[in-house]
């Protein structure tokens, strides 16, 4: 069974499945699609995604909190926030909500990805809201961040190009491989080791050796979200993005006479993005982190639409799920 679903603004949301029917579901929201400043109806770029009662915050600029309070996901359960990179508009709300989460009543270790300095940054953000819980840092090493795993989350990382370190995002749910009984039949694995092997246990008995694969089928496809901001486009980022589920990427700028403002920003056009996407076979673009001067995005939606047709302009708490197929 697959289940997509886009809803603006959405508090609660209901799947309805055949009875016995176990359905994985991941959900995540757009919490700011702004780049700079917040506005009054845009708040700065920030991604939730929530599994199996885990959640994960990637970037927290100003205002990230109220967002999060709006969409009303709850805020003591994330366990993981993702920084790209240490500009304001990325950073800034750290204090405010890990205070928050505080006061929720956590008091489970909060782990913290970041560039190289990420304890030291947010040490000195915190400054003014104590932490009453432990924090955990994982700085990302020169090489990017490789199958860091968390709950049914496995995380990595690029470098991106910016003028300062900056990373991008890829985040996986892996799917478990279905157990194959004629394939245990035809090995000769007493049922007693089944569910053993389906564990992933390698099981000795009378001098033989059963292992997983002799009970497993295919490997089968998961889910995967990449998110990419404040960067020109680098050929690293095909392979990282390539069949992604979705794709979150800036388009600081919609009109691509504004090339050089770009270039020497070091962000992105729709259009650059729409060719990551369509170069990377994504199967859906979500643009975010537009420029304060780009009061209605959605104008420019055909610079990137001419390129790649599946392509949404992102809006603050837009959501999504996703299941397996």
């Amino acid at each position: 069974m697959n289940v997509t679903t886009i809803i603006i603004n959405a508090k609660y949301i209901s799947i309805f499945c055949t009875p016995g029917v176990i359905l994985f579901m991941l959900r995540l929201s757009l919490l700011g699609t702004g780049g700079m400043v917040p506005m009054p109806n845009r708040f700065l770029t920030s991604l939730l995604l929530s599994c199996g009662g885990k959640m994960i915050l990637i970037d927290c600029g100003e205002g990230t909190q109220i967002s999060l309070k709006s969409l009303g996901w709850g805020i003591k359960n994330i366990d993981i926030i993702c920084i790209t990179h240490f500009h304001a508009d990325h950073t800034a709300g750290l204090p405010g909500l890990l205070s928050t989460i505080g006061n929720s009543g956590r008091t489970e270790t909060l782990t913290i990805i970041g560039p190289p300095g990420v304890k030291s940054v947010v040490e000195c953000l915190t400054v003014i809201a104590p932490i009453t819980y432990p924090l955990e840092f994982v700085e990302i090493p020169i090489e990017g961040l490789r199958n860091y795993t968390h709950g049914d989350f496995t995380i990595n990382t690029i470098w991106l190009e910016h003028h300062i370190p900056c990373a991008s995002y890829s985040i996986e749910i892996k799917r478990s491989r279905k157990f194959n009984r004629e394939k245990a039949e035809n090995n000769n694995i007493p049922i007693k080791f089944w569910n053993k092997l389906r564990n992933g246990e390698i099981i000795e008995y009378n001098n033989k050796t059963f292992t997983p694969d002799m009970v497993l089928g295919e490997t089968r496809k998961g889910i995967k979200i990449c998110y990419s901001t404040d960067t020109r486009p680098v050929p690293e980022m095909i392979p990282f993005i390539e069949n992604a589920d979705l794709f979150v990427c800036e388009g600081m700028y919609g009109d691509d006479n504004d090339f050089e403002k770009a270039y020497s920003k070091k962000h992105m056009l729709f259009s650059e993005a729409a060719n990551l996407a369509k170069e990377g076979n994504v199967k859906e673009l979500w643009l975010t982190h537009f420029s304060p001067a780009l009061v209605n995005p959605s104008e420019y939606i055909d610079f990137a639409k001419n390129i790649f047709d599946n392509v949404i302009v992102g809006t603050d708490r837009m959501v999504k799920e996703l299941s397996f197929k």
